[in-house]
C-alpha cells in the first residue's frame, strides 16, 4: 500500500478510499471522451474529511480533483495528472431551507432538480435548469456556471449562489457571502471549474413559482427561420421563460424516443414557454405568436395540458440521450453568438459540418443565442475524428468572429483550454493566472484545466 492510500485510510476509513486500479475506472472520466486513472479515489462524508484530504495532498504533493455527478462534457473532472479525486456522492443533503428568506442551503452533490422537488410544497423552486438537471450535481453546476432552458429570463446560476463555503489550498475552511464588504469572492468562485477550491456548502436564492405556465410550438422550414423569430420576439420587447429551437434531425430522434408530440415534418420547432400571472397568459401568448407567424410559422400551438407540458420538455431534455439512436458517437459543443446573428451563423455551421462529411443535430437556448450543435461520428473511424475535432474548432471561430464566445455553460475544462487563446491575449491570460494563485499557489486543485498548456501558459506562469 502507497504512503498516500495508508494516509487516506487512516483520515477517512477504508471504506471512504479507492485504490484499486477496478475501483479508480470509475472515477478516470466523466462525459468527455478522455480517461485517465488516479492515484486515489475518496468520498468524504462532511467538510471536516475534505480539509483532511487537501492537507494530505499538499504534503504528499498530489493533485486534486472535485467530483460531481460526472456530467461535464469538457473533461473538467477528468484527473489528467492522476491525484486524489473527492467525490461528492455523500455530500448530497439539503442542509436547510429558509422559505421566509427564500434560501437554501445545500451540500455540492445535490442532484440539481431535488431541490425544486424539496421545495415545491412551499411554493419555490431553484430555477437553473441545465439540460442534465435530472442527475448533474449543484457541486459540478457552480463549478461550470452552469445555464438552461429558463435562464433566459432568471439567469445563469451565479445569478442564484449567495453563498459558497470551501476549503482553499492550505486545508481552511473558508466562507464568502455575496453580501460581504469588499470583494464578491463567491462570484469569483462560480465558473472556476474546482481550480480555486473545493466547495463543500452551498447558499442559494429560491423563486417563486408562477402563477401560470403555458408551452407552445411552433415549426418553420428551416432553422434559420425560427433564429429569426426569436430574435423579432425579443425585439418586440417580449421576454418568455425560455426559447428554444430543435431542428429536423433532434426532433426526429426525440420523437422515437418519448413520443411527445412533435411533428415531424418541419425543418426546424420553436419550443416557448410563458410564465406569470393566470390573467395574462392568454394576452401573451397572442402577442407571441404573432410574431412568430409574421416570421413564417408554419404552425403554432399550445399545450393543452400539464401532461403534454411536462411531456414536451422532458423531449427537449432528453435530446442528448435520445441522439444516440442515430450514431454510435457525438461531440456537443458550446458556443455563443449575439441573438441577432443565429441565422448567419446557423447557416455557417451547416457549412462546416457539409464540408467535413459529417451529420449534425442542432438544440440549443436560441433566447440566449448558446449553440449546441451534436457532431454525429463513430470514433472507431479515426477519419471522423478527424473531422469532429477541425469542424468543432471551425464553429468555435465562427461564433468568435460574430461577436460570441467559446462556452455558454459547459465551461472550458481540458478541451476547450487551447482555445482559450483565440479570445483572450497573453496579458489577459496572465492575469487570469494571477487571480488563481492567489488561491492556490502550488496549482494542485484541477491541474490542465482552463489554461493552455502552449507557450502561452508559460508567459502565464512567466507573468504570474
Amino acid at each position: 500500500m502507497s504512503v498516500l492510500a495508508e494516509r487516506l485510510i487512516n483520515a477517512l476509513g477504508a471504506d471512504a478510499v479507492h485504490t484499486e486500479p477496478e475501483d479508480l475506472a470509475v472515477y478516470s472520466f466523466d462525459a468527455y471522451s478522455e480517461d485517465r486513472l488516479p492515484s486515489a479515489a475518496v468520498v468524504p462524508k462532511d467538510v471536516r474529511e475534505v480539509t483532511q484530504v487537501v492537507r494530505i495532498a499538499a504534503e504528499c504533493g498530489e493533485p486534486i480533483v472535485a467530483r460531481g455527478a460526472g456530467t461535464g462534457l469538457c473533461g473538467g473532472a477528468v484527473p489528467t495528472h492522476g491525484g486524489i479525486v473527492v467525490s461528492f456522492a455523500r455530500m448530497n443533503r439539503i442542509l436547510e431551507i429558509d422559505t421566509r428568506n427564500r434560501r437554501a442551503k445545500v451540500e455540492p452533490g445535490l442532484i440539481n432538480l431535488d431541490l425544486s422537488r424539496a421545495t415545491a410544497r412551499d411554493g419555490l423552486f431553484y430555477a437553473p435548469d441545465p439540460a442534465s438537471q435530472k442527475v448533474s450535481s449543484l457541486g459540478g453546476n457552480i463549478a461550470t456556471n452552469a445555464g438552461g432552458p429558463h435562464c433566459l429570463s432568471y439567469g445563469t446560476t451565479t445569478n442564484h449562489v449567495v453563498g459558497l463555503e470551501y476549503v482553499d489550498s492550505r486545508g481552511e475552511v473558508v466562507t464568502v457571502h455575496q453580501d460581504d464588504p469588499g470583494y464578491d469572492l463567491a462570484g469569483v468562485l462560480v465558473g472556476s471549474e474546482g481550480t480555486l477550491g473545493i466547495v463543500t456548502s452551498i447558499d442559494v436564492r429560491l423563486t417563486r413559482l408562477p402563477e401560470a405556465v403555458r408551452v407552445c410550438v411552433a415549426t418553420f422550414g428551416d432553422v434559420e427561420s425560427a433564429s429569426e423569430a426569436v430574435s423579432q420576439v425579443i425585439g418586440a420587447g417580449i421576454v418568455p421563460i425560455a426559447l428554444e429551437i430543435m431542428d429536423k434531425v433532434i426532433t426526429g430522434a426525440v420523437e422515437a424516443a418519448f413520443k411527445a408530440g412533435y411533428p415531424q415534418d418541419a425543418g426546424a420547432v420553436l419550443l416557448v414557454e410563458i410564465a406569470g400571472l393566470a390573467d395574462d397568459m392568454d394576452a401573451s401568448e397572442a402577442a407571441i405568436a404573432k410574431v412568430v407567424r409574421a416570421c413564417g410559422a408554419l404552425s403554432w400551438r399550445a399545450a393543452r395540458s400539464q401532461a403534454e407540458r411536462d411531456l414536451l420538455w422532458a423531449a427537449r431534455k432528453g435530446a442528448a440521450g435520445a441522439i444516440g439512436r442515430l450514431a454510435p458517437n457525438y461531440y456537443i459543443q458550446d458556443c455563443v453568438v449575439p441573438r441577432t446573428k443565429l441565422p448567419v451563423v446557423m447557416r455557417k455551421v451547416e457549412e462546416i459540418v457539409r464540408d467535413h462529411q459529417l451529420q449534425v443535430g442542432n438544440v440549443f437556448h436560441a433566447g440566449d443565442g448558446n449553440l449546441h450543435p451534436l457532431l454525429l461520428f463513430d470514433r472507431s473511424r479515426p477519419r471522423d475524428i478527424q473531422a469532429v475535432i477541425e469542424a468543432g474548432s471551425q464553429i468555435l471561430q465562427t461564433c468568435i468572429d460574430h461577436g460570441g464566445t467559446i462556452s455558454g455553460e459547459h465551461g472550458i475544462g481540458y478541451e476547450k483550454r487551447e482555445s482559450l487563446g483565440l479570445l483572450f491575449s497573453a496579458d489577459d491570460l496572465a492575469t487570469m493566472g494571477r487571480v488563481r494563485d492567489v488561491f492556490d499557489p502550488a496549482r494542485r486543485f484541477n491541474p490542465d484545466k482552463i489554461f493552455p498548456s502552449s507557450a502561452s501558459c508559460n508567459e502565464v506562469r512567466a507573468a504570474s
